[in-house]
């Protein structure tokens, strides 16, 4: 992978912060776009702009050709069986809140939900609220000293009484890949509903949710070089047809009457009101430009760039590396001995790099860690080994300032 042409393609790429070239590691959070997005974009404000769907005009039509098509490669990148099946959502959280309020509808008091200790909160506070509401259980899997799952807990912990088995496919805070194929399998054979949240996987993996096994895949795009406000929510078409709309407005009915309303069927039913037409547009584009940039070399680069992030960080003394598992993707969380992680982050941003600090959603396990928060250095294929490099002496940087 020509890395150079990759990065030309990221104007925000060639800036400066503090006078200094921004080396931006914050990819975890969200990641930058690139010519192609924001040009698909800026075009259709400047040239297509309208609303979708019933309009009989010209750019009526297009626009709306234009978002079908977007889901049409949403559904193909995944490889979703039917396209009826991919929702556009604002991103994975709403994703989540869609499953909970509204298959969750089909729960009883006493059921159990099997979350892990490594889940964003996304997938977490949607979970705790239906279980308040409803007098449900939850369970959570433990992890290993190498912050990789505990898959005898996890099995061990599936019963006849697990109704949904709830995980993240990559871990925002420590980058572990979890066998979420293996934990679908496992999760099935108990009867379970599985939903994969697949923010943290997308931007770096190939992913088939066929292959998974899963029943609902969530993602957003602004983790995947799309524009933010809009994700996607895959669902298996037997459990989207069986369940109530999650939102009521225009666009998701068939008749209203005071009387009574119908609605449409999947996707529309559960996209109430005028989308994020631009966004969902904008992210074909970004399915277009990861396609054709080749998800196999992304991964391969990747991994280089993670294994010698690794090595040259491992070298610092007083660092301490969160999360150490053999299959993971481009996360690096970290702990300097007597320095907090706000205070790092901010220093580092007077050298011009950009990291994340803090519990990073997911204080469960941060407290599990037994550590207020950690630095985490997020990367993606644009970034390169030798901004690894200026990330290390930006660090001893930080060690000097506090010896």
């Amino acid at each position: 992978m020509n890395v150079a042409a990759v990065r030309s393609d990221f104007p925000i790429l060639s800036r400066e912060v503090s006078g200094k070239p921004l080396v931006y590691l914050d990819n975890g959070a969200t990641t930058q776009k690139p010519r192609a997005v924001i040009d698909k974009i800026s075009r259709f404000f400047e040239h297509e702009n309208s609303n979708i769907h019933r309009g009989v005009h010209y750019l009526s039509m297009d626009a709306t050709d234009q978002y079908d098509r977007a889901r049409e490669r949403l559904a193909k990148m995944i490889n979703a069986p039917k396209t009826c099946e991919v929702l556009f959502v604002r991103g994975t959280t709403e994703a989540i809140n869609l499953v909970t309020n509204s298959y969750g509808e089909r729960l009883q008091e006493g059921d159990e939900i099997l979350l892990t200790m490594m889940e964003h909160h996304a997938n977490i506070v949607p979970w705790q609220i239906l279980a308040k509401r409803k007098g449900l259980v939850i369970q959570v899997a433990g992890i290993n000293e190498n912050g990789e799952l505990d898959l005898d807990d996890f099995s061990a912990k599936l019963n006849e009484r697990t109704k949904v088995a709830a995980f993240t496919h990559v871990s925002n805070a420590l980058g572990t890949i979890n066998p979420v194929k293996e934990m679908t399998r496992l999760a099935k054979e108990k009867g379970a509903m599985v939903l994969v949240d697949g923010a943290q996987a997308v931007p770096h993996l190939r992913v088939d949710v066929q292959d998974i096994g899963c029943d609902f895949y969530a993602f957003s795009s602004h983790k995947m070089f799309g524009p933010d406000g809009v994700g996607v929510l895959w669902g298996r078409q037997q459990w989207l047809n069986a369940m109530p709309p999650y939102q009521g407005g225009g666009d998701m009915i068939e008749q209203v009457s005071f009387a009574g309303t119908t609605f449409r069927g999947i996707p529309e039913r559960f996209e109430a009101g005028t989308p994020n037409i631009s966004g969902a547009i904008g992210l074909g584009a970004a399915v277009d430009y990861l396609n054709e940039i080749g998800h196999e070399k992304i991964e391969l680069y990747e991994k280089g760039l993670l294994d010698y992030a690794t090595a040259v960080m491992s070298e610092i003394s007083g660092l301490n590396i969160h999360g150490r598992a053999a299959d993971k993707v481009g996360v690096i969380s970290f702990t300097l001995d007597g320095i907090h992680p706000h205070d790092i982050g901010t220093i580092l941003d007077t050298e011009g790099v950009a990291i994340r600090a803090g519990h990073h959603c997911a204080q469960p396990l941060m407290d599990h860690l037994k550590v207020s928060g950690t630095a985490r250095a997020s990367f993606a294929f644009y970034n390169t080994c030798e901004e690894a490099d200026t990330l290390v002496a930006a660090i001893r940087k930080v060690q000097k300032m506090f010896a």
